[in-house]
């Protein structure tokens, strides 16, 4: 019995001391002690798993003499041996640990960090950009640092000179997404049909949303249409607020331009333009911050407030000497006698929140805000000589002198500048409700609200055959609404290979767009026998006939999956179907790979289809305009998608547009704190959504029920929205990051570039359209063709660097913009290989065409701690003044007005307002 019954006890013993238990495990950042939510934990030698949930904690079966594996992206493995403990604390070491920056957008696995991405993702700290920068809202905040972003402020180009739209790659407006918190964020209602940048796109205002809300925005540069969906094929870029709580930031600043050069103040006695100050764009700004604790359980409540008023800034060529000689000089611009940027008034406040619910990981949250802006810019001056049927007569023809608006000039000239103001109402509201489910599923319901009105008015103007009782007019506008509504889930599987990640969702979208006419004087004619141009000088209002209020819904359904084959190896792959009440069903995928060939060097790739919706702005639009030559009165119609004009010109129904994006590049980290990417891209796009130009219903060459529709509508010409054109981009970025900090002195150094070409691949004529070389060119004429492909300069480059020592620092910036090439209208104003007579001798032709060399600009700024939370910044933007060449055509001066600007400054490359000079005190507290 003894020889029995001590080894059965002994077993007993042993069974009793080592018999699964739960295990209670915590996981944490090693550095700042922060949860680690989605860390995988594994018992040694068995398929037994489980991950972390929000707050970083998780249960999991083991035996006392056990041993736990430990894993997250972007930290160093760990195995812990549970030596028969019931709670466990891990602290997790990161790799590379001054760039480790977790990433939200691209991935829906918790705990990614950018340099380990598939794909290729910027992450900016909005709060040191905006310290080092002149620049006081986000988009031109961020047209220096991330490399294939570019934003130029448009001027004298209506509605597109007041608001600020951004592109990637080259790309439209309108091809990028914008979430804010991984939430699609609605798109601007207003489509741009003047200017160099984004014609025939909407896109979304960046500038809507107050700098102070942003902790830090995330650039996906890789099409991601299977992932998000429509507007993505460009690349996505992600806004991430604010989440602290216990303390008060904001910054005040102020800032102006001073341009010898250019700016008429400096020579007043010139008297042929406007003139203002000679430092001039006075800017001021205040953001601020504050965040409150909710409850007991990480809740929060952050609230943040802007405003911002900027004055306009004039700029002309003051030198008319000697033109034919002299190199610097060009005629008075009689056409845009105010010219420059438009002043800006705006205001808003932006709210994150999340409450925890009950005693689990479910979580209310909420974010959004409003912003209003109130815009004022010159449009086309009126003089008198040239065109008087646009002045206010009397019975007799003679001009009745308006002193509040009307100027002469020395010469005798009379003129006035009409004003395009805008007033502009942005405002969100997202709510949702996220949490985990007992079988470990991530869950988030969510419903995102946003509307955009925008709002034009005419000022200090007149509609001439009314007279002069009138200079304001109510011009109308258009507003779009959208609504999100989603549901996604994911779940880290245990067991499956090194990680296994599994996300799907549904998403239903509705969309609401409507223009609105303006009051009957700002369009009408009033004159009797029309001799008098109809409607307010400088932007005419939108008509009855414009009117149109659309909707549409749409589905949608994705699958996304993330699989660590091995510990070097990721692979990814998304699908996602989505339907559209309008024009039918989509679908696209993509699939994306990284391989750790080393510690140090990372290779990624990805291929994928994308698309974008036609927007129901491209779809809807519509606008009556009146053009006046030679006493005639011209009608010109830009009808909207399902006109009976546009039928009979047979432009077919919009439909999506197509993308084939690809990718291959790496990440280097040769050295600690130092790392290095490299990004190849190439994107076909098919049926790309443009505006035609105009067809002229006096044209006998028309088909001729294209041509009795222009009549029936008294329409003398007309023109469209189409999928008019093919292309593809091809570009390398690259991305060189060195930042050190500790106690006492921090060193931060970038570079990043973009090296980028586009070819037109085909133009998409009509069937009727196509019938003559004539009406091929004026559907896509070769001006409308420059302007698709200087999307973007081709090459950018910014370098930064700065040092700080204890509470001073200084800081540098250098950036390069590549050379770009666009066409004027040429001497038929049609844009057909557009040609002008040289000064010398009007019989010999040259190109109309400009082209805007690559140019320097260095930025300076130093900043200074005076006391515990409070920094002084001063700064110069553009330090030596360096200008974009003027856009004339070398021999041919007396053309160079010969563009939308009305003059040499199309919207390029870094502007053209010379040096700007900024003070800024931040303040914690």
């Amino acid at each position: 019995m003894k020889k029995i019954t001590l080894p059965l006890l002994l077993v007993l013993i042993s069974t009793f001391s080592f018999a699964q238990s739960n295990v209670n495990v915590k996981v944490l950042d090693a550095q700042d002690k922060s949860v680690l939510p989605g860390a995988t934990i594994l018992v040694k030698g068995t398929s037994t798993g489980a991950s972390t949930d929000l707050n970083g904690n998780t249960v999991i079966q083991a035996q006392g003499n056990d041993s736990l594996i430990i894993q997250m992206i972007g930290y160093e493995k760990q195995t812990v041996g549970i030596n028969s403990r019931s709670e466990l604390m891990i602290e997790m070491q990161v790799k590379a640990m001054e760039l480790g920056d977790f990433v939200v957008v691209g991935t829906r696995r918790l705990g990614r960090i950018k340099t380990e991405t598939p794909v290729p993702v910027d992450v900016i700290n909005v709060s040191q950009l905006s310290t080092s920068s002149g620049n006081m809202a986000l988009t031109s905040m961020l047209n220096t640092s991330a490399p294939s972003l570019n934003y130029n402020k448009q001027s004298g180009s209506d509605g597109a000179d007041h608001i600020d739209l951004a592109t990637l790659r080259g790309l439209g407006p309108d091809q990028t997404l914008v979430l804010i918190n991984g939430k699609r964020r609605h798109q601007t209602a207003f489509v741009s049909v003047f200017g160099t940048r984004g014609r025939g796109n909407s896109g979304t205002d960046l500038s809507a949303i107050p700098v102070s809300s942003i902790e830090r925005v995330e650039i996906l540069r890789d099409g991601a249409s299977a992932q998000y969906g429509s507007d993505a094929i460009a690349g996505v870029i992600n806004i991430v607020l604010k989440k602290n709580v216990g303390e008060f930031t904001g910054d005040i600043g102020y800032g102006g331009y001073y341009d010898k050069k250019y700016n008429p103040s400096f020579k007043k006695d010139f008297g042929q333009y406007e003139t203002g100050n000679k430092f001039d764009g006075n800017a001021f700004n205040f953001n601020g911050n504050y965040g409150v604790q909710l409850g007991k359980k990480d809740g929060f409540m952050n609230i943040s407030a802007n405003y911002i008023n900027q004055g306009k800034t004039l700029r002309q060529v003051m030198d008319t000497s000697n033109l034919l000689t002299n190199k610097d000089a060009l005629p008075i611009n009689i056409y845009r006698r105010g010219n420059g940027d438009g002043s800006v008034k705006a205001g808003g406040g932006f709210l994150n929140l999340e409450i925890p619910l009950g005693k689990g990981e479910t979580r209310f949250y909420s974010f959004g805000g409003f912003n209003y802006s109130s815009t004022d810019a010159f449009a086309f001056s009126r003089n008198f000589s040239a065109k008087p049927e646009r002045f206010p007569t009397d019975a007799a023809g003679n001009l009745i002198f308006v002193d509040s608006i009307m100027m002469q000039t020395p010469d005798g000239e009379t003129f006035y500048n009409p004003h395009i103001q805008t007033h502009v109402l942005d405002g969100s509201m997202a709510v949702g409700v996220k949490g985990r489910t007992h079988t470990a599923w991530l869950w988030d319901a969510s419903n995102t609200i946003g509307r955009n009105d925008f709002h034009f008015y005419g000022d200090k103007t007149f509609n001439a055959s009314m007279g002069p009782g009138q200079t304001h007019f109510d011009d109308g506008g258009f507003s779009f609404l959208q609504n999100t509504t989603n549901l996604n889930f994911s779940k880290e599987l245990a067991g499956i290979a090194e990680g296994f990640n599994l996300a799907a969702g549904v998403e239903y979208r509705n969309e609401r767009y409507e223009l609105y006419s303006g009051e009957p004087t700002s369009y009408s004619n009033y004159s009797g026998g029309n001799v008098k141009a109809s409607g307010g000088q400088g932007f005419p209002g939108y008509q009855l006939d414009d009117e149109v209020v659309a909707n549409r819904s749409t589905v949608g359904a994705y699958v996304d999956a993330e699989l660590d084959v091995t510990e070097k190896l990721l692979v990814t792959g998304a699908v996602r179907a989505e339907n559209y009440s309008d024009f039918g069903f989509t679908s696209n995928y993509k699939f994306s790979t990284r391989y750790k060939a080393s510690e140090k060097l990372n290779l990624r790739g990805s291929i994928s289809t994308g698309f974008r919706a036609p927007s129901l702005q491209q779809i809807n639009f519509s606008s009556t305009f009146t053009t006046v030559q030679g006493g005639l009165v011209a009608e010109v119609k830009i009808a909207p998608n399902y006109n009976s004009i546009t039928k009979a010109a047979g432009i077919p129904e919009l439909t999506q547009e197509k993308s084939l994006n690809a990718g291959v590049g790496f990440t280097y980290n040769p050295i600690k704190n130092f790392n290095i990417t490299l990004d190849g891209y190439l994107v076909q796009i098919k049926d790309r959504v443009v505006l035609s130009g105009q067809f002229d219903a006096t044209d006998t060459t028309l088909d001729p029920v294209f041509s009795q529709a222009l009549n029936s509508a008294r329409a003398a010409y007309a023109q469209f929205f189409a999928n008019a054109v093919n292309t593809t981009n091809k570009g390398v970025d690259i991305v060189l990051e060195y930042k050190k900090v500790n106690e006492n002195n921090s060193l931060r150094a970038t570079l990043a570039g973009n090296i980028q070409d586009m070819t037109i691949d085909k133009i998409n004529v009509p069937a009727k359209l196509d019938d003559t070389e004539n009406h091929r060119q004026t559907f896509l004429s070769d001006r409308e063709q420059a302007f698709i492909l200087a999307s973007a300069p081709n090459a950018k480059v910014a370098a930064s660097l700065e040092y700080g020592i204890k509470k001073l620092s200084i800081g540098a910036r250098l950036t390069y913009f590549g050379k770009v090439t666009i066409l004027g209208y040429g001497e038929d104003a049609l844009g057909i290989n557009p040609q002008v007579p040289t000064d010398n001798d009007p019989a010999v032709y040259v190109a109309d065409q400009y082209v805007y060399s690559g140019k320097f600009v260095t930025d300076l700024f130093t900043s200074y701690s005076f006391c515990k939370g409070a920094r002084f910044t001063l700064g110069a933007d553009n330090l030596f003044g360096v200008h974009p060449d003027l856009g004339i055509v070398s021999g041919a001066k007396y053309w160079a007005f010969n563009n939308e600007p009305a003059g040499p400054w199309d919207a390029v490359q870094m502007g053209s307002n010379g040096l700007r000079l900024y003070a800024r005190i931040g303040f914690t507290f």
